[in-house]
């Protein structure tokens, strides 16, 4: 696992310990960029499921200004402070121990709102629909923003929810990555 384009290009990243998180492969991660970008000058992201941190680390190096790492596991959220900070990203992160809808609550109350926001729950405990319906109610995406879902292939997304349309749809052996934009 490592970071597969931008300033930090080639980096080598470490993944959490055990066998609670599934990191996303450089296939996959690079092909969800370059859907999405593959380059950005500037933006906030939010990494809601973080495990290793490696999507919003990969948004970052690619020209992300901002990134809020989110996962509610102990092991996760160390395993993101040492990526980021092998990364040399310190200044442009912030990094918190919650779970995913409460840190939408905590986020909503910020008035913070994303261009790129990534979900990678785990495969077994999906709240997707209505992690984006929070998302998308309280205006947490700017218009022309993504959502990156990366779910299961068992898992069937709509095609629209609320304010946001999926505009891409791909597979990857057990994995599928849905892509939705505010618009």
């Amino acid at each position: 696992m490592r970071v597969v384009s931008g300033s930090c290009k080639g980096m080598p990243l470490k993944a959490v310990p055990g066998k609670s998180t599934r990191p996303t492969t450089d296939k996959v991660k690079e092909a969800i960029f370059n859907m999405i970008g593959p380059y950005f000058d500037g933006g906030y992201a939010l990494d809601l499921f973080g495990g290793s941190g490696g999507l919003g680390l990969e948004a970052l190096s690619r020209g992300m200004e901002h990134c809020i790492f989110v996962d509610r596991d102990v092991k996760a959220i160390q395993t993101i402070k040492t990526n980021v900070e092998y990364c040399k990203f310190t200044d442009h992160v912030e990094i918190y121990r919650n779970d995913a809808e409460r840190a939408l609550k905590a986020i909503t109350k910020r008035n913070l709102r994303f261009s790129k926001i990534f979900l990678d729950p785990p495969y077994k405990h999906q709240k997707i629909k209505n992690i984006i319906e929070l998302i998308e109610n309280n205006r947490l995406l700017y218009e022309g923003g993504h959502i990156v879902v990366e779910h299961s292939t068992d898992v069937k997304l709509p095609n629209t929810i609320g304010g946001v349309s999926q505009i891409k749809h791909e597979v990857y052996g057990i994995t599928a990555i849905t892509i939705y934009q505010y618009c």
